[in-house]
């Protein structure tokens, strides 16, 4: 046990991620199916279940194939938004906005009615905005991998054959793309917009560096390799963790805070990445997903996790 000045003392998981790993991992494959819309992506052998996570003091626990890199496709959205409000703070707001969509995270429908404002920036009309926002920057993917080998304290890449794979087949993104830019909504040209956050949904990790990624979440913004530098401001964490809860499981969001209670990010890739405020940060993935898009074993993890261990936002 040690004593955090963030909470109670913690208890040393690996035995509740082993028994995680030990129940699910024999079923992985066995329900859902791969993201086969994304070439690179069908290719993924479904049968692969890891899980890892970090405490706010910095004690790590982690298995499976917790150490097998995948891409982390939507979850990048996560990291984006967080470069963005670095760069702009509370101005991203003016091009996309923050209620749940209710609809699935490629749908057109919404920004005909909404004149081309995306409902948050988790689903992809909202991670184009933000995407259009980081290249009025000057930013780049490639600002993104070092953002992320920063927090990640290890180095992280671009899967160019996945970033490839994504351009040539990403009809509706690039719909989604010309759609806001006819409302006015997108200020760049098109291309460099959609090249950025095609090779940003093309990051490679696996479940330690992304539980250590994302452990600012976990640390009202400060830094997860204890840095004197925050992130992000405290209200900037805060809210981030709320646009997850309430956005970052595409149209499952409420279904994951009645099953799960805790603010989460998943991608395609399988992988999801949950926030434990003021605790841990954890990350899971598995290949195979439900309807929704979402990790189908990942979920059953975090559902286990949090029966286990009693933790929760609620």
């Amino acid at each position: 046990m040690r004593t955090t000045p963030h909470g109670p003392p913690t208890p040393d998981f690996q035995p509740l991620l082993d028994e995680i790993a030990a129940a699910l991992r024999p079923q992985a494959g066995q329900q859902g199916k791969v993201a086969s819309y994304i070439p690179a992506l069908a290719r993924v052998n479904a049968a692969q279940f890891g899980i890892a996570l970090r405490t706010c003091e910095g004690a790590e626990a982690a298995a499976g194939d917790c150490d097998t890199p995948f891409s982390i496709q939507s979850v990048s959205k996560l990291f984006s938004l967080t470069m963005c409000l670095q760069l702009i703070g509370e101005a991203l707001w003016q091009r996309v906005g923050r209620e749940p969509s209710g609809n699935p995270f490629n749908s057109l429908v919404q920004l005909e009615s909404e004149h081309g404002l995306p409902r948050n920036p988790f689903i992809n009309a909202g991670a184009i905005a933000v995407a259009d926002r980081l290249v009025s920057q000057g930013r780049s993917a490639g600002d993104l991998a070092a953002m992320l080998s920063d927090l990640a304290g290890t180095a992280i890449e671009i899967d160019e054959e996945v970033a490839a794979s994504e351009a040539a087949t990403g009809f509706r993104n690039h719909a989604l793309a010309n759609f806001m830019k006819s409302f006015g909504k997108i200020d760049n040209d098109v291309a460099p917009v959609l090249e950025l956050y095609f090779r940003q949904c093309a990051l490679r990790m696996n479940c330690r560096q992304l539980a250590r990624a994302a452990g600012y979440l976990c640390r009202d913004g400060g830094h997860p390799g204890g840095g004197a530098t925050p992130v992000l401001t405290e209200r900037q964490a805060r809210r981030v963790n709320a646009l997850m809860l309430t956005c970052g499981t595409y149209d499952m969001a409420g279904e994951f805070a009645f099953l799960i209670g805790l603010p989460c990010k998943s991608g395609v890739g399988g992988g999801i990445v949950a926030v434990v405020p003021d605790r841990l940060t954890l990350s899971v993935w598995s290949p195979a997903l439900d309807a929704s898009g979402n990790s189908w074993l990942g979920m059953r993890a975090l559902e286990m996790f949090v029966a286990r261990t009693g933790l929760s936002v609620f």
